[in-house]
């Protein structure tokens, strides 16, 4: 459902969220080490999210990515919105193109009608999840399992 690149940018951004804010910066071979992702994919992600002011980014021997906005105001929204754009919950299941414009064509797939209540819960799930909240969790279960 989501591309690659959307999960690599989340897994990213949830790593940098739970980052000592002491640390300051994380050079991208860090996080490409620590998450076993590809160093040159994962750097045209965060550079992308750094474009949309969500990551603060800087080059040089110290440089490196952080937060730059509270985890608490990164939705996954945000960060699908972003890197894979709305084509999730616009595209039709079946057709090609958007469901709207499918709908005016009167094709409405036979799926369409259930994938709409699907496409408005996933979009209440990304927009009511944030990172803050994913961090949580994540270090929640990691507590249970030790």
């Amino acid at each position: 459902m989501l591309s690659n690149s959307c999960r690599y940018g989340i897994r990213a951004i949830i790593y940098l969220a739970s980052q000592p804010v002491s640390n300051g910066k994380t050079g991208i071979k860090k996080i490409s080490a620590d998450l076993n992702l590809p160093t040159p994919f994962l750097a045209k992600i965060l550079q992308q999210l750094a474009k949309q002011k969500i990551l603060s980014s800087s080059k040089g021997p110290h440089g490196g990515f952080s937060l730059l906005k509270d985890s608490r105001k990164i939705t996954l929204l945000d960060i699908v919105n972003t890197i894979d754009g709305t084509d999730i919950f616009t595209n039709c299941v079946m057709h090609s193109g958007s469901c709207v414009s499918v709908e005016k064509e009167n094709k409405k797939c036979p799926l369409h009608d259930d994938y709409e209540k699907i496409r408005v819960n996933l979009i209440k799930l990304y927009s009511s999840k944030t990172i803050y909240d994913l961090v949580k969790k994540a270090n929640k279960e990691v507590l249970i399992t030790i």
